[in-house]
């Protein structure tokens, strides 16, 4: 796990399809989590260095279609409309 980050259990991750919020730029955004990331790879643009132990997420936009990678911490389940 990298230091800094507040672990999280299995059942508080999110799962792929599952609907989402994080902040960019002090704004809320919503969208879905595309897909779960553990290993060092591409990903929106940018190196994501993850792993099994501490993965990351790729998550897409509803406003704006962009996609985004973000750790489980910065990711806040959304009941689905």
């Amino acid at each position: 796990m990298s230091e800094g980050r507040c672990p999280v259990s299995d059942r508080q991750r999110p799962r792929e399809g599952e609907r989402v919020s994080w902040k960019s730029h002090g704004t809320d955004v919503t969208g879905r989590v595309e897909k779960k990331i553990t290993e060092r790879t591409e990903a929106a643009g940018r190196t994501v260095d993850a792993s099994e132990q501490d993965p990351q997420y790729q998550v897409r936009s509803d406003k704006s279609g962009r996609r985004a990678v973000h750790t489980p911490q910065a990711l806040h389940r959304k009941k689905d409309k």
